[in-house]
């Protein structure tokens, strides 16, 4: 029998010297990507100088200014505080307007769902093997995830016009490639093991990705289609700027209005709306175990 206190301990692996050539490599990059930065900074105009010497019109923004016309008038231009609280101009319409934003969110997720769960089994080397089958499933969804949403939504307003079913519409197709692509990942992670027998068994692909993979990422799909609802309903109130509905319309207008006032109590009511939607898809996560 071994003795426990004359057995040797195991060597720990003595780590690598930091060579001079690493030096001057770390020393490039950082050089490169500091010119890179610095290159970007100008072709920006990014100027802290400006930012702070613009205090005046930030806090002419936020608490409203005076301002005096050539005839001699002075106005009172309202900023974006206090906050216009009244209900029947403001609070009620900001209610109906934040519904139909989420309206928006749901159904350019729900839509996508199928289209969606189709290019991620083409796209998937778990449950595809077929290689151009899957080379087109992934230039697909590279096309469309390239697009943003709001030029989808511009389209489809010269189409149908303005509205929320533009914007629907943008999510929806926007969704099946990000949505397709996350899935795809998540089965491509999946054990191979179960689908492995399944195929030795002689069962079709078909057969593999339903019995196989689709159950063993099921909380997986489930948590990142809760997440790409919460995402879809911030991007609606983008769209809505574009003129594709929602409170985000409904913002730009009071903005071009200058009601200021109005303006923040509808982006106070959408940062609500979006820590009860993530409170909401956190607790759901949960629910289902995905978390």
């Amino acid at each position: 029998m071994t003795d426990l206190s004359t057995a040797p301990r195991p060597r720990l692996d003595i780590p690598p010297r930091f060579r001079p050539a690493g030096i001057a490599t770390a020393a490039v990059i950082t050089i490169a990507l500091v010119a890179v930065h610095w290159y970007a900074a100008v072709q920006t105009n990014t100027s802290p100088k400006e930012l702070l010497e613009g205090w005046r019109g930030l806090w002419s923004f936020l608490f409203g200014v005076d301002r005096t016309y050539p005839n001699g008038k002075t106005i009172h231009q309202d900023g974006a505080f206090p906050l216009d609280l009244r209900w029947s101009e403001t609070i009620r319409p900001g209610i109906e307007y934040c519904l139909l934003t989420i309206w928006i969110g749901l159904l350019g997720t729900t839509l996508s769902i199928p289209v969606a769960l189709f290019f991620a089994v083409i796209s998937s080397r778990t449950t595809n093997r077929f290689v151009p089958l899957w080379f087109l499933g992934r230039g697909v969804m590279s096309v469309l995830r390239a697009v943003p949403e709001t030029v989808y939504a511009l389209m489809f307003i010269a189409a149908v016009g303005f509205g929320a079913f533009p914007g629907v519409i943008a999510l929806a197709i926007h969704n099946v490639a990000v949505m397709g692509k996350l899935w795809s990942e998540a089965m491509d992670e999946v054990d191979q093991g179960p689908v492995e027998a399944l195929r030795v068994a002689g069962a079709s692909p078909t057969q593999s990705a339903a019995h196989a993979v689709l159950p063993a990422v099921m909380p997986s799909l489930l948590g990142l289609l809760l997440y790409r609802f919460d995402t879809n309903v911030r991007s609606s109130v983008i769209l809505g700027t574009v003129g594709a509905g929602g409170i985000g319309f409904f913002i730009k207008t009071e903005v071009d209005s200058f009601h200021f006032d109005t303006m923040m109590t509808y982006v106070c009511m959408v940062i609500v709306l979006i820590i009860v939607i993530d409170l909401f898809s956190a607790w759901l996560r949960r629910k289902v175990g995905t978390v």
